[in-house]
């Protein structure tokens, strides 16, 4: 009896061995970094932790419409005194934070800390006004309390063009100061106009590849495949090369007599060059999905549409076409998706026109400012898991099946 028992558990756990790697990559390169990213997106204490005491006066006794007490006056100013004696790096970093709400303010904390140290006052309210007259504006400690909360969603409310008004109340935020929403729309709009020219363009020719002799299927494939192989950067600075004002197409462009000399065509640092670019970059993503449905399907189908009387658009329309959908929606997916995450392409020929949220996200890392990064980056997450949701109810997973 025990021999079997053994034999049981033996069978039941080497499955779950076997499939444990998987599960331990999973969790290593995608589970932990977006629990670290979604942490990041809402915690921040560095503030909290420089300025406890100044910060705890703030959110307790401040009645947010007039000047903070010179208590809070002081208690700010011993602490800067005691971190900036400690590590005048931390000083630096509240500056930082600080500044993200209320720009033009980081000057203000070094020059305090450094002067406040040959100084011994009774009057600190006059002494931090005499500093910098920055700190008899309200902005500024407003700015100190919300950046002083060590969980909040101030970095959601500005990756949304939202923000708290001194009220508590959720405004948009002044219209010089929007960005962030028209880049989601300008990201969805490339994404889906990408998508549309891939498929006007990737279905002719994986049906072309699919209805060749062998020879000509396996050159046309080989053709499709090698910019597939090739790296995305050199792709995308062949691009530069084309469509620059002093490249290849203008040049041939003047040469016919098509354009002046003097009045050669922008094709990039704008929209038109993003699209053109990731077009031709992310088009094998959908010709190869196309045509391995395409080349599964009977010939036969299409001659025996023509034998019952259908004239090739209605044999291509209820026939042909019908049956290509899986390797469409599979194409489109994929290449939806993979738009709405692109960044070197954009970054390079897109200009200030043809940025897209990526390069916002890449600009707030290098920047430092990971909360507002990862804010960004998981309302894009969210927004791809809910397309995906509703692809799968409206279409169905399963119809991807390419077979």
């Amino acid at each position: 009896m025990k021999p079997q028992n053994y034999s049981e558990r033996r069978g039941r756990w080497i499955p779950i061995m076997l499939v444990a790697p998987l599960v331990a990559f999973i969790g290593v390169t995608f589970i932990a970094p977006l629990g670290s990213m979604l942490k990041e997106s809402v915690y921040d204490a560095e503030v909290a932790n420089t300025l406890p005491g100044t910060v705890a006066l703030l959110t307790q006794t401040w009645d947010r419409e007039s000047l903070p007490s010179e208590e809070i006056y002081r208690k700010l100013a011993s602490e800067l005194i005691e971190r900036s004696t400690e590590d005048r790096s931390v000083i630096g970093k509240v500056a930082n934070r600080v500044n993200r709400l209320v720009p033009g303010t980081r000057s203000v904390w070094g020059k305090t800390a450094r002067k406040l140290k040959n100084i011994e006052a009774s009057d600190f309210r006059a002494t931090l006004i005499d500093i910098d007259d920055r700190w008899e504006e309200l902005e500024l400690w407003h700015g100190i309390r919300q950046a002083g909360q060590k969980f909040s969603s101030r970095n959601y409310l500005h990756a949304l063009d939202l923000e708290v008004s001194d009220e508590g109340n959720v405004v948009r935020v002044e219209e010089e100061k929007r960005a962030y929403v028209t880049l989601y729309l300008r990201t969805f709009y490339v994404a889906v106009t990408v998508t549309i020219l891939c498929l006007l363009l990737g279905y002719p020719i994986a049906n072309a590849i699919a209805n060749a002799s062998p020879t000509v299927s396996k050159i046309l494939l080989i053709l499709v495949l090698i910019p597939f192989w090739t790296s995305l950067l050199a792709r995308t600075s062949s691009w530069i090369v084309l469509l620059q004002g002093q490249g290849v197409i203008n040049d041939i462009l003047v040469a016919i007599g098509w354009v002046q000399d003097d009045q050669r065509l922008s094709l990039m640092y704008n929209m038109f060059g993003t699209l053109v670019a990731m077009t031709q970059i992310l088009l094998p993503f959908m010709v190869l999905p196309i045509y391995s449905v395409l080349n599964s399907m009977p010939p036969s189908y299409m001659r025996a549409a023509a034998s019952l009387g259908a004239n090739p658009i209605q044999a291509f329309t209820r026939v042909y076409w019908p049956q290509s959908l899986p390797g469409v929606y599979a194409g489109s997916l994929l290449v939806f998706i993979l738009a709405l995450g692109y960044y070197i392409t954009p970054a390079l020929v897109g200009g200030t026109k043809g940025q897209l949220i990526s390069n916002m996200i890449a600009y707030h890392i290098n920047n430092n400012n990971w909360g507002l990064g990862a804010a960004i980056s998981m309302i894009v997450l969210v927004s791809v898991m809910l397309l995906y949701l509703l692809f799968d109810r409206w279409i169905g997973i399963n119809k991807l099946k390419l077979s």
